[in-house]
């Protein structure tokens, strides 16, 4: 749970306060989230490829569109995901739930031409194939974003660019 949204009086029988599980300690409750912010960014969390000009106008994106993706935009990098994920404990080159979310979340995006950079990404060794679907880091997760989801509708994406790329005449 959030510290900052638990409220103590809902503990009548006390509760105990520990760091982040699978996250090198620094000091106290500090934990080092190095590996976490280069996973994010090493799956280019943002809008690419998009070469609009001003004269366009803006992107407009039907309701329908914006549905593909809206649950997975939520996240707020709180790394719970990655504290309830027992491969990311196991394997800390994973590159985890919440960096696969957002992979998948911009790969939805119709304003979005960065899938295949990404997919790079989560078709490696330590991307979406490294995860066993416990589903714990939906059940942590508070904004229920549902990085298992996520997960396997990459595994999905993954295996239909593993089809293509074998099927697909040289």
């Amino acid at each position: 749970k959030l510290a900052c949204k638990t409220f103590l009086r809902d503990y009548t029988d006390g509760m105990k306060v520990e760091a982040l599980a699978n996250f090198p300690i620094e000091r106290d409750l500090v934990v080092d989230m190095t590996h976490f912010i280069e996973s994010l960014e090493a799956i280019k969390p943002y809008i690419i490829g998009n070469a609009r000009t001003a004269d366009q106008g803006t992107n407009i994106q039907t309701p329908a569109q914006m549905a593909k993706y809206h649950q997975f935009s939520g996240c707020i990098n709180c790394g719970l995901c990655y504290a309830a994920c027992p491969q990311f404990g196991l394997n800390p080159e994973f590159i985890g739930p919440a960096a696969i979310t957002l992979a998948h979340r911009y790969n939805e995006d119709s304003r979005d031409h960065g899938k295949k950079e990404r997919m790079a990404q989560l078709n490696s060794q330590n991307g979406v194939w490294s995860c066993t679907f416990v589903g714990y880091c939906s059940e942590v997760c508070p904004k229920h974003v549902d990085p298992a989801a996520a997960i396997q509708q990459g595994k999905v994406e993954s295996s239909k660019d593993f089809l293509i790329a074998t099927l697909k005449p040289r």
